[in-house]
């Protein structure tokens, strides 16, 4: 069966990673590792999820008060 894009770009990224691994030590390796954390969730989306949290908090807060 051939190969998809897709498996094909992963099989690379994969074998770029190897060649970056070869001849370092394991604790170069794990320290590499450690430094890189990445959100799982983008800034943009983080944002959007706030200003609906809290926007409509602050909306509540408002017309609790104005409008009784």
């Amino acid at each position: 069966m051939a190969q998809t894009l897709e498996q094909r770009r992963r099989n690379a990224k994969f074998v770029k990673e190897q060649d970056a691994r070869r001849g370092k030590s394991e604790t170069d390796i794990k320290k590499r590792s450690k430094e890189q954390f990445k959100s799982p969730i983008s800034p943009f989306w983080l944002g959007i999820l706030g200003f609906i949290v809290f926007g409509g908090l602050i909306f509540e807060v408002l017309s609790r008060i104005f409008f009784r």
